[in-house]
């Protein structure tokens, strides 16, 4: 018996350390998504607009959605040139344009990805038509899935979703046909490592890469290779399918997840503060 009372002391007196030791990312419920949304796969924000942007991944329409902060339908834009091979993430520019990631690969099949530019997004009704920058990977890589991105410095840089490690390219933001630069491929400390989306704050100082149960702050990086400066693990206090990160602030991140029957379908908000 005294030993096991003597166990327990010891469990109490170290299991403080242990949640400690970690970080917690304390996600703050904002909104429930439109019920009619169930594979919401990218967020986004742009200038002069006070909606969150998305998107639906494969086999869904070629349609960017504008959500108030209810969560609720208020902008359909349809993309009325091109279609929705596998629609994976969104980033945008500081004029307002919106840029569509069409590049997961699930099944590394596809040779060519594909980056939609639509121009002037405050200022399109229904439909509009994108811009298309096409390009594919140089000889030294194998086909990947792709489902993070964002702009920075006039190059999009691209993230494989990858068990346990990542990819790191870098595209030009400029219409046409290219090859893809590799800078880095990086390999992850732990489990849960496929980055599902990625964000850069508009000051340029910090990086977030998405997963199901974490987020991956990369800061104080001086080069465009990421890996080599600081990487920290902001762990969630729950688990879903989560499928869009962006900046609204240098220090604030929103949020989404798909939903299903159980969980999920909410717009969240979580602080770096």
């Amino acid at each position: 018996m005294f030993k096991m009372i003597h166990k327990l002391n010891l469990l109490l007196v170290f299991t403080p350390l242990l949640f400690l030791s970690c970080s917690t990312g304390k996600l703050n419920t904002i909104a429930t998504v439109d019920r009619n949304l169930k594979e919401l796969s990218a967020v986004e924000t742009i200038p002069k607009s006070p909606l969150f942007w998305s998107i639906e991944d494969s086999g869904n329409a070629n349609t960017l959605y504008g959500l108030n902060t209810d969560g609720a339908i208020v902008k359909n834009i349809r993309v009325v040139n091109v279609t929705n091979r596998d629609w994976e993430d969104l980033t945008s520019d500081r004029e307002g344009n919106l840029y569509i990631g069409d590049f997961g690969n699930n099944k590394k099949k596809y040779k060519k990805y594909f980056i939609y530019k639509v121009s002037n997004l405050n200022r399109i009704n229904n439909e509009t038509v994108a811009q298309t920058i096409t390009f594919k990977l140089p000889k030294e890589l194998k086909q990947k899935d792709f489902e993070a991105f964002f702009l920075w410095k006039q190059y999009f840089y691209l993230f494989s979703k990858e068990s346990k490690k990542v990819t790191l390219i870098k595209v030009p933001n400029r219409v046409g046909e290219h090859t893809a630069k590799l800078i880095t491929t990086f390999s992850f400390k732990g489990k849960h490592t496929q980055i599902t989306s990625s964000d850069i704050s508009e000051d340029g100082k910090k990086i977030v890469l998405l997963n199901h149960d974490k987020v991956i702050l990369l800061s104080h990086f001086k080069t465009d290779n990421f890996f080599n400066d600081t990487i920290d693990y902001l762990t969630f206090n729950h688990d879903s399918q989560k499928e869009g990160i962006c900046f609204k602030n240098n220090n604030t991140l929103i949020i989404t997840d798909e939903s299903n029957p159980i969980k999920g379908g909410h717009i969240y908000e979580l602080s770096l503060n």
